[in-house]
Protein backbone atom coordinates (compact mmCIF):
# COMPACT_ATOMS: atom_id res chain seq x y z
CA UNK A 1 0.00 0.00 0.00
CA UNK A 2 1.11 3.40 -0.64
CA UNK A 3 1.88 5.48 2.08
CA UNK A 4 2.44 8.92 2.23
CA UNK A 5 5.82 10.17 2.78
CA UNK A 6 6.09 14.31 3.87
CA UNK A 7 8.97 16.08 1.77
CA UNK A 8 10.72 19.85 2.14
CA UNK A 9 10.80 22.42 -0.45
CA UNK A 10 12.80 24.79 -1.19
CA UNK A 11 11.49 28.79 -0.04
CA UNK A 12 9.21 29.77 -3.23
CA UNK A 13 10.61 34.09 -2.42
CA UNK A 14 14.10 32.97 -2.06
CA UNK A 15 13.44 31.10 -5.32
CA UNK A 16 11.86 34.25 -7.15
CA UNK A 17 15.01 36.45 -5.97
CA UNK A 18 17.04 33.92 -7.56
CA UNK A 19 15.97 33.64 -10.62
CA UNK A 20 14.93 37.18 -11.37
CA UNK A 21 18.49 37.60 -10.61
CA UNK A 22 19.47 34.95 -12.95
CA UNK A 23 17.59 36.87 -15.99
CA UNK A 24 18.98 39.93 -15.34
CA UNK A 25 22.71 38.41 -15.03
CA UNK A 26 21.48 37.02 -18.19
CA UNK A 27 19.96 39.87 -20.41
CA UNK A 28 23.07 41.69 -18.92
CA UNK A 29 25.65 39.44 -20.19
CA UNK A 30 23.88 38.73 -23.34
CA UNK A 31 24.18 42.48 -24.19
CA UNK A 32 27.81 42.82 -23.24
CA UNK A 33 28.77 39.99 -25.27
CA UNK A 34 27.03 41.06 -28.32
CA UNK A 35 27.90 44.62 -27.94
CA UNK A 36 30.65 45.76 -30.63
CA UNK A 37 30.57 42.51 -32.41
CA UNK A 38 29.75 42.26 -36.15
CA UNK A 39 25.96 41.31 -36.75
CA UNK A 40 27.48 38.04 -38.62
CA UNK A 41 28.94 36.47 -35.38
CA UNK A 42 25.47 37.21 -33.32
CA UNK A 43 24.21 33.99 -33.84
CA UNK A 44 25.64 31.99 -31.62
CA UNK A 45 25.34 34.22 -28.50
CA UNK A 46 22.05 34.96 -29.30
CA UNK A 47 21.00 30.93 -29.17
CA UNK A 48 22.68 30.21 -26.12
CA UNK A 49 21.14 33.65 -25.02
CA UNK A 50 17.46 32.03 -25.95
CA UNK A 51 18.28 28.31 -24.53
CA UNK A 52 19.42 29.69 -21.48
CA UNK A 53 16.74 32.22 -20.92
CA UNK A 54 13.95 30.04 -21.40
CA UNK A 55 15.74 27.10 -18.76
CA UNK A 56 14.83 30.14 -16.25
CA UNK A 57 11.60 30.65 -17.43
CA UNK A 58 10.93 27.03 -17.11
CA UNK A 59 12.35 27.37 -13.69
CA UNK A 60 9.36 29.84 -12.75
CA UNK A 61 6.84 27.25 -13.68
CA UNK A 62 8.37 25.25 -10.18
CA UNK A 63 7.08 27.79 -8.05
CA UNK A 64 3.47 26.70 -6.03
CA UNK A 65 1.52 27.97 -3.11
CA UNK A 66 0.52 25.80 -0.31
CA UNK A 67 -2.09 27.07 1.90
CA UNK A 68 -2.26 26.44 5.24
CA UNK A 69 -3.90 22.56 6.61
CA UNK A 70 -3.28 21.76 2.67
CA UNK A 71 -0.81 19.49 1.29
CA UNK A 72 0.65 19.55 -2.43
CA UNK A 73 0.75 16.04 -3.76
CA UNK A 74 4.07 16.14 -5.91
CA UNK A 75 4.25 13.30 -8.96
CA UNK A 76 7.48 13.12 -11.50
CA UNK A 77 5.86 11.44 -14.70
CA UNK A 78 3.57 9.45 -12.96
CA UNK A 79 5.76 8.61 -10.31
CA UNK A 80 4.85 9.44 -6.18
CA UNK A 81 7.53 12.08 -5.06
CA UNK A 82 6.12 12.98 -1.77
CA UNK A 83 3.86 15.34 -0.52
CA UNK A 84 5.03 19.02 0.81
CA UNK A 85 2.82 20.30 3.65
CA UNK A 86 4.73 23.65 4.72
CA UNK A 87 2.35 26.43 3.83
CA UNK A 88 3.87 29.41 2.10
CA UNK A 89 5.44 29.46 -1.72
CA UNK A 90 7.33 27.03 -2.33
CA UNK A 91 9.48 25.78 -5.25
CA UNK A 92 9.87 22.52 -6.62
CA UNK A 93 11.12 20.38 -9.62
CA UNK A 94 9.26 21.85 -12.55
CA UNK A 95 8.38 18.66 -14.25
CA UNK A 96 6.81 17.73 -11.18
CA UNK A 97 2.78 17.73 -11.60
CA UNK A 98 1.41 19.59 -8.09
CA UNK A 99 -2.27 18.17 -7.05
CA UNK A 100 -3.75 19.88 -3.91
CA UNK A 101 -5.62 18.10 -1.16
CA UNK A 102 -7.21 19.77 1.67
CA UNK A 103 -6.28 18.63 4.98
CA UNK A 104 -9.23 20.72 6.67
CA UNK A 105 -12.02 19.04 8.53
CA UNK A 106 -15.38 18.53 6.35
CA UNK A 107 -18.36 17.17 7.02
CA UNK A 108 -21.66 16.46 4.94
CA UNK A 109 -25.11 14.87 5.53
CA UNK A 110 -26.28 12.21 3.55
CA UNK A 111 -29.16 11.83 2.21
CA UNK A 112 -32.31 10.66 3.65
CA UNK A 113 -32.41 7.10 3.19
CA UNK A 114 -35.45 4.59 3.42
CA UNK A 115 -34.38 0.93 4.66
CA UNK A 116 -35.72 -1.33 7.10
CA UNK A 117 -34.60 -1.48 10.82
CA UNK A 118 -34.46 -4.57 12.48
CA UNK A 119 -37.60 -5.68 13.53
CA UNK A 120 -38.54 -5.00 9.41
CA UNK A 121 -40.01 -1.61 9.50
CA UNK A 122 -39.02 0.98 7.11
CA UNK A 123 -37.57 4.26 8.65
CA UNK A 124 -35.86 7.01 6.82
CA UNK A 125 -32.41 7.62 8.32
CA UNK A 126 -29.83 10.38 7.77
CA UNK A 127 -26.46 11.03 9.23
CA UNK A 128 -23.93 13.63 9.39
CA UNK A 129 -20.45 12.74 9.11
CA UNK A 130 -17.34 15.21 10.23
CA UNK A 131 -14.35 14.00 8.15
CA UNK A 132 -10.48 14.60 7.01
CA UNK A 133 -7.57 13.73 4.86
CA UNK A 134 -4.94 12.03 6.93
CA UNK A 135 -2.86 10.81 4.21
CA UNK A 136 -2.61 12.05 1.16
CA UNK A 137 -1.02 9.41 -0.94
CA UNK A 138 -3.56 7.14 0.08
CA UNK A 139 -6.37 9.61 -0.83
CA UNK A 140 -5.17 10.25 -4.25
CA UNK A 141 -3.85 6.87 -5.17
CA UNK A 142 -5.53 4.38 -3.50
CA UNK A 143 -9.15 5.12 -4.14
CA UNK A 144 -10.22 6.83 -7.96
CA UNK A 145 -12.45 9.75 -6.40
CA UNK A 146 -11.56 9.96 -2.16
CA UNK A 147 -14.25 12.72 -2.06
CA UNK A 148 -17.06 10.42 -3.71
CA UNK A 149 -15.89 7.26 -1.95
CA UNK A 150 -16.67 8.99 1.52
CA UNK A 151 -19.92 9.55 0.35
CA UNK A 152 -21.37 6.17 -0.87
CA UNK A 153 -19.36 4.43 1.75
CA UNK A 154 -20.82 5.96 4.29
CA UNK A 155 -24.14 5.63 3.24
CA UNK A 156 -23.45 2.00 2.83
CA UNK A 157 -22.61 1.91 6.43
CA UNK A 158 -25.61 4.02 7.13
CA UNK A 159 -28.09 1.27 5.73
CA UNK A 160 -25.97 -1.89 7.63
CA UNK A 161 -26.27 0.49 10.84
CA UNK A 162 -29.77 0.82 10.00
CA UNK A 163 -31.14 -3.13 10.09
CA UNK A 164 -29.02 -3.83 13.01
CA UNK A 165 -30.96 -1.89 15.10
CA UNK A 166 -34.86 -1.85 15.76
CA UNK A 167 -36.37 2.06 15.59
CA UNK A 168 -37.75 1.39 19.28
CA UNK A 169 -37.05 -0.85 22.14
CA UNK A 170 -39.56 -2.63 23.22
CA UNK A 171 -37.73 -4.19 25.87
CA UNK A 172 -35.33 -2.40 28.49
CA UNK A 173 -32.58 -4.36 27.70
CA UNK A 174 -32.89 -3.83 23.59
CA UNK A 175 -30.84 -1.12 22.14
CA UNK A 176 -33.18 1.02 19.48
CA UNK A 177 -31.89 3.97 17.11
CA UNK A 178 -33.99 6.44 19.14
CA UNK A 179 -33.08 5.91 22.83
CA UNK A 180 -29.43 4.77 22.40
CA UNK A 181 -27.61 7.82 20.17
CA UNK A 182 -24.84 7.72 21.70
CA UNK A 183 -24.30 4.07 21.44
CA UNK A 184 -25.71 4.22 17.74
CA UNK A 185 -23.15 7.39 17.14
CA UNK A 186 -20.15 5.61 18.23
CA UNK A 187 -20.75 2.47 16.23
CA UNK A 188 -21.50 4.63 13.21
CA UNK A 189 -18.46 6.20 13.82
CA UNK A 190 -16.40 3.08 14.20
CA UNK A 191 -18.35 1.16 10.74
CA UNK A 192 -17.80 4.22 8.53
CA UNK A 193 -13.59 4.54 9.84
CA UNK A 194 -13.44 1.01 8.67
CA UNK A 195 -14.58 1.35 5.36
CA UNK A 196 -12.64 4.76 4.46
CA UNK A 197 -9.51 3.95 6.18
CA UNK A 198 -7.70 2.44 2.51
CA UNK A 199 -8.75 5.96 1.55
CA UNK A 200 -6.46 7.74 3.87
CA UNK A 201 -9.75 8.98 5.93
CA UNK A 202 -9.88 9.82 9.28
CA UNK A 203 -14.05 10.30 10.44
CA UNK A 204 -13.72 12.59 13.80
CA UNK A 205 -17.55 12.50 13.93
CA UNK A 206 -20.78 10.58 12.65
CA UNK A 207 -24.63 11.37 14.22
CA UNK A 208 -27.97 10.37 12.90
CA UNK A 209 -29.57 13.58 11.90
CA UNK A 210 -32.59 12.22 10.93
CA UNK A 211 -34.52 9.72 12.06
CA UNK A 212 -38.68 8.72 11.55
CA UNK A 213 -40.99 5.91 10.46
CA UNK A 214 -41.70 5.81 6.39
CA UNK A 215 -44.95 7.74 5.47
CA UNK A 216 -47.03 4.71 5.17
CA UNK A 217 -46.40 3.40 8.41
CA UNK A 218 -45.85 6.41 10.74
CA UNK A 219 -50.12 6.79 11.44
CA UNK A 220 -49.86 3.21 12.25
CA UNK A 221 -47.07 3.40 14.37
CA UNK A 222 -48.08 6.71 16.39
CA UNK A 223 -50.93 5.28 17.63
CA UNK A 224 -48.73 2.32 18.77
CA UNK A 225 -46.11 4.80 20.62
CA UNK A 226 -49.24 6.35 22.07
CA UNK A 227 -50.98 3.07 23.02
CA UNK A 228 -47.91 2.17 24.98
CA UNK A 229 -47.72 5.36 26.52
CA UNK A 230 -51.50 5.32 27.83
CA UNK A 231 -50.48 1.53 29.27
CA UNK A 232 -47.05 2.81 31.00
CA UNK A 233 -49.08 6.02 32.40
CA UNK A 234 -51.59 3.69 33.53
CA UNK A 235 -49.37 1.41 35.32
CA UNK A 236 -47.92 4.08 37.47
CA UNK A 237 -51.35 5.47 38.34
CA UNK A 238 -52.75 2.07 39.66
CA UNK A 239 -49.10 1.32 41.78
CA UNK A 240 -49.97 4.69 43.06
CA UNK A 241 -53.38 4.30 43.91
CA UNK A 242 -52.36 0.45 45.21
CA UNK A 243 -50.19 2.61 47.62
CA UNK A 244 -52.06 5.31 48.81
CA UNK A 245 -55.35 2.50 49.61
CA UNK A 246 -52.53 0.52 51.72
CA UNK A 247 -51.38 3.73 53.84
CA UNK A 248 -54.58 5.05 54.38
CA UNK A 249 -56.03 0.88 55.68
CA UNK A 250 -53.11 1.34 57.48
CA UNK A 251 -53.32 4.46 59.08
CA UNK A 252 -56.76 4.28 60.51
CA UNK A 253 -56.32 0.66 61.79
CA UNK A 254 -53.32 1.79 63.80
CA UNK A 255 -55.32 5.14 64.77
CA UNK A 256 -58.62 3.38 65.51
CA UNK A 257 -60.98 5.81 64.05
CA UNK A 258 -63.04 3.40 62.75
CA UNK A 259 -63.56 -0.26 62.66
CA UNK A 260 -63.81 -1.98 59.20
CA UNK A 261 -64.53 -5.49 58.36
CA UNK A 262 -63.04 -7.51 55.28
CA UNK A 263 -66.34 -5.77 53.38
CA UNK A 264 -66.68 -2.73 53.99
CA UNK A 265 -62.64 -2.88 53.13
CA UNK A 266 -63.17 -4.07 49.97
CA UNK A 267 -65.74 -1.26 49.48
CA UNK A 268 -63.65 1.22 50.44
CA UNK A 269 -60.85 -0.23 48.02
CA UNK A 270 -63.37 0.12 45.44
CA UNK A 271 -64.31 3.41 45.89
CA UNK A 272 -60.66 4.84 46.51
CA UNK A 273 -59.47 3.23 43.57
CA UNK A 274 -62.34 4.49 41.31
CA UNK A 275 -61.60 7.78 42.53
CA UNK A 276 -57.84 7.74 41.87
CA UNK A 277 -57.37 6.17 38.69
CA UNK A 278 -60.66 7.29 37.46
CA UNK A 279 -60.33 9.68 34.57
CA UNK A 280 -62.89 11.81 35.17
CA UNK A 281 -63.76 14.20 38.33
CA UNK A 282 -65.92 12.24 40.43
CA UNK A 283 -69.21 12.92 41.78
CA UNK A 284 -70.50 11.80 44.99
CA UNK A 285 -73.36 9.70 45.90
CA UNK A 286 -75.56 9.91 48.90
CA UNK A 287 -76.22 6.64 50.24
CA UNK A 288 -78.94 6.66 52.90
CA UNK A 289 -79.01 3.24 53.71
CA UNK A 290 -75.77 0.55 54.72
CA UNK A 291 -73.95 -1.57 52.05
CA UNK A 292 -76.11 -4.30 53.98
CA UNK A 293 -79.44 -3.24 52.53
Amino acid sequence: MLMERERSAVSGILMVVLLLALVAATILGFVATVRGMPKSEVGGPLVTFLVVLTLEVLAFTGLFAVQPNQGAVLQLFGKYAGTVKAAGLRWANPFYTKKRVSLRVRNFETGHLKVNDLDGNPIEIAAVVVWKVVDTAEACFQVDNYENYVHVQSEAALRNLATAYSYDSHEEAQMSLRANTAEVAAHLKTEIQERLLKAGVEVAEARISHLAYAPEIAAAMLQRQQASAIVAARQKIVDGAVGMVEMALERLARNKVVELDEERKAAMVSNLLVVLCGERGTQPVINAGTIYH
